[in-house]
């Protein structure tokens, strides 16, 4: 089977991070298996659209376009998606660089016929230049990255993690778009899920379909100063109760929260453990650690009951398909 064409996704918001968007994008361009495009995706900020237009114009390989849609990440991803012409469609964060061979990797996945979408794995680069000692590594999700408890290697997974992924066309075509309602919108609470969301739509409307990660698909993704503190911990780990609420009201319980129920049961537990042996040999950061994931559950799940009485109230559109071209 020959290699897939793939056509890259940047969905990009403010200029704060305009050194940002522009490593993200040379580390595209400089992949050791070419893509066959760039799309940034501006939402909603039309000096950021003139400013990267301009930027790109001699560019032919990058393509900078507004986002289509309501404001906010899915919709851009959605925009992305319509507006692409590879028959894989990957998804890079704003904020993060990718390794040379990243799209080699997920091209790999798709020697497979069955495979519908390859996942990476996601470095955090933080801002003090070193994790902080209270920091779990259980929860590097909770500043975009890959956390303690996924499998290594080339594996079977529920779904990938949307900074870091890519799709056949066809499993938009199958499944629709990412729904908007879920997904982040710009500096608001930092909502997430859109990705498992559509994973487990895609598995329903495919299910002989295969969703994998290759953790040889790697990308290093910023995490400001700001994100290094417990009140950013605290407000995204809510968030992520609220939005696995929202999806848990799409998709069920059941496969909503599969994942969940053995991270929270396994890999949560050894955690806890790990850091109280730490503090009992005096290792820095082992008390902090230990706490920190016991307080991540508790405002996970309280998130979790909030937003699972909102979203008897509220609603989210899932796209009929994303699969068009422009």
């Amino acid at each position: 089977m020959s290699s897939p064409d793939i056509s890259v996704v940047i969905c990009v918001y403010t200029e704060d991070r305009w050194e940002d968007i522009l490593a993200a994008v040379a580390s595209v361009r400089a992949q050791s298996r070419p893509a066959l495009e760039t799309l940034l995706i501006v939402d909603h900020n039309a000096a950021l659209l003139d400013r990267l237009a301009q930027e790109y114009k001699e560019v032919a390989e990058v393509r900078v376009l507004a986002n289509a849609g309501p404001r906010g990440l899915s919709a851009g991803r959605n925009t992305g998606i319509a507006a692409s012409h590879g028959e894989v469609i990957a998804f890079l964060d704003d904020d993060a660089v990718a390794e040379r061979d990243w799209l080699r990797h997920f091209a790999d996945g798709y020697a497979d016929p069955r495979v519908l979408a390859v996942g990476g794995r996601t470095m955090p680069i933080w801002a003090s230049r070193r994790r902080p000692a209270w920091f779990p590594e259980e929860f590097d999700w909770v500043v975009g990255c890959t956390y303690k408890g996924l499998p290594a290697g080339r594996v079977r997974v529920r779904n990938v993690l949307g900074g870091n992924a890519s799709f056949r066309r066809t499993a938009f075509e199958a499944a629709g778009g990412f729904a908007t309602g879920i997904g982040r919108d710009g500096d608001k609470r930092p909502l997430g899920c859109e990705e498992t969301e559509l994973c487990i739509r895609l598995t329903r409307a495919r299910p002989e379909g295969v969703l994998l990660i290759d953790d040889r698909a790697v990308i290093h993704h910023r995490v400001p100063e700001a994100r290094e503190h417990f009140g950013y911990f605290r407000t995204r780990t809510y968030a992520e109760g609220l939005s696995k609420a929202l999806v848990a009201r799409s998709v069920g319980a059941d496969k909503g929260l599969e994942s969940e129920r053995r991270y929270a049961t396994r890999v949560l537990p050894a955690g806890v453990a790990r850091g109280l042996r730490d503090a009992l040999l005096a290792r820095p950061g082992g008390a902090g650690r230990a706490g920190a994931i016991v307080a991540g559950v508790l405002t996970a799940a309280g998130g979790y009951v909030v937003g699972s009485v909102r979203a008897r109230k509220g609603a989210f559109v899932v796209p009929e398909s994303g699969g068009g071209r422009d």
